[in-house]
């Protein structure tokens, strides 16, 4: 530091260096970055379709598992996988701040951003229930709390990084019981939920998990969100795998994914996207095949590393593309990186919500960020608790106060803006929050560049 102004390492600095030179690079190698971002944007939509989302309805099936709860658990952890590994990268490879920089960073997007994405993209207008956002909100705000009272003085012991995993357990019990905790809030504290839920019933709230490409397939008999959990007894987890998922209406094997589509447009995309295909298709079993489907946990997890490889690429482009461009490396970490991060929860979600499961979308947004902390949680432990027991883990905490206003204020504002807009994800709510975290992210550059405040930073060297 250096008359007061904060020094910063490159985000280059924490990836390999880029295939040409910055000279060639601005001499027009910088068209082939852009070329891979939009590729890699590309395999993370066609993994995210075709493998890991079938590969999360045969387990929501199985754990008799609602949408929201699938969302913020499974769905959550598969689309978060980039961050657990850029924690680990964070705390056992570079020793840097990437992991607390790249989940704090991106949380914003991950609220704001992502919701405006599913209201805008899709064509479909989502019923919300009350409390799945209302529960989320609630973990990730402890959560939160928890990780920036822990790196308030720069440094994590053992036991603070214990209580993450204390917190994430809990949220995952409280899950467990999701149903009857509930039944009981909306029944004890709040009429207004009721008459909330008891309208969600009438309009057949829940959807369907199966069939993403089948459109035009039979239509199923709907269960409302108290029709499901996870504890059921044996009669009522039958009727749930039937009428929830549909499966019993498949009866014929699902079409070869090299089978060329129909519209011309989609034509162009399946040609330039035969190599992923190819690719996927030999490294992945596809669970939407007869012979596969008992492999489910396989594809998930397999489909989740492939989202990890990809994702790592895509910032990796995007991050000596930005370079190459002259974009304020504080600026990249707040816009580009931050949204590159998370290309999978964004497209999970935004699939998802254009099949109106609206619930599920918002679990997955709210629920990846509880996650997220969880990716902390684990290599921050591991680290403190069995490889360096001598003394606690040292980060830097800078922007702390300012990111803590943030998070509180996102989580709050996507609350009370899905209640005044009647529990529903449309183009409206979207075109909100797409102001709103523009907004934000101004605010943010500035304050980054030491424009307001009192944080002026530099790249190290310059």
């Amino acid at each position: 530091s250096e008359n007061g102004t904060r020094c910063v390492l490159p985000s280059s600095s924490e990836f390999p260096e880029g295939f040409f030179t910055p000279q060639e690079r601005k001499d027009g190698g910088i068209v082939i970055y852009f070329i891979i971002i939009l590729y890699m944007f590309l395999a993370v939509s066609i993994v995210c379709d075709d493998y890991f989302l079938p590969s999360l309805e045969i387990i929501s099936e199985c754990l008799g598992l609602s949408q929201d709860v699938a969302g913020a658990t499974f769905m959550a952890a598969g689309s978060s996988a980039p961050e657990l590994v850029t924690a680990f990268l964070g705390a056992f490879v570079t020793k840097g701040d990437i992991g607390v920089s790249t989940i704090l960073g991106s949380a914003i997007y991950n609220l704001l951003g992502i919701s405006a994405a599913c209201g805008l993209f899709s064509s479909v207008v989502s019923r919300l229930s009350c409390w799945p956002l209302f529960r989320d909100c609630l973990a990730y705000t402890i959560s939160a709390a928890a990780v920036l009272a822990m790196i308030s003085d720069n440094r994590i012991y053992w036991y603070e990084s214990a209580s993450l995993l204390l917190i994430y357990g809990c949220y995952v019990l409280v899950l467990c019981f999701d149903i009857k905790i509930n039944q009981y809030l909306m029944r004890k504290f709040s009429p207004c939920c009721t008459c909330f839920t008891k309208a969600m019933e009438e309009n057949a709230e829940q959807q369907p998990l199966v069939g993403w490409r089948d459109e035009s397939g039979p239509l199923v008999r709907q269960q409302s969100r108290t029709d499901s959990g996870i504890f059921q007894d044996e009669l009522d987890y039958s009727q749930l795998s039937t009428s929830l998922h549909g499966l019993d209406e498949i009866s014929e094997d699902h079409p070869n994914v090299f089978t060329m589509p129909e519209a011309d447009m989609k034509r162009i995309l399946w040609v330039l996207s035969l190599p992923i295909i190819t690719l996927l298709y030999l490294t992945i079993p596809d669970c939407r095949r007869q012979f596969w489907r008992n492999w489910f946990m396989v594809t998930f997890l397999i489909s989740a590393a492939w989202i990890s490889a990809i994702t790592y690429v895509l910032v990796w482009m995007v991050t000596i593309a930005g370079e190459t461009l002259g974009i304020p490396d504080s600026v990249m970490g707040l816009t580009l990186l931050a949204a590159g991060t998370s290309v999978p929860d964004t497209v999970a979600s935004v699939l998802v919500a254009r099949k109106g499961n609206g619930d599920m979308a918002m679990s997955n947004i709210v629920g990846s960020n509880v996650f997220d902390m969880l990716c902390l949680g684990i290599p921050w432990f591991i680290k403190t608790a069995f490889i360096n027991t001598s003394g606690p883990l040292e980060v830097n905490s800078s922007g702390l106060t300012y990111t803590a206003i943030s998070l509180i204020c996102s989580v709050v504002f996507i609350f009370l803006a899905v209640h005044l807009n009647g529990w529903k994800i449309d183009k409206k709510l979207g075109t909100i929050c797409l102001v709103l975290y523009l907004v934000f992210t101004v605010l943010s550059i500035l304050y980054e560049l030491g424009i307001i405040g009192n944080n002026p930073t530099r790249v190290c060297g310059n």
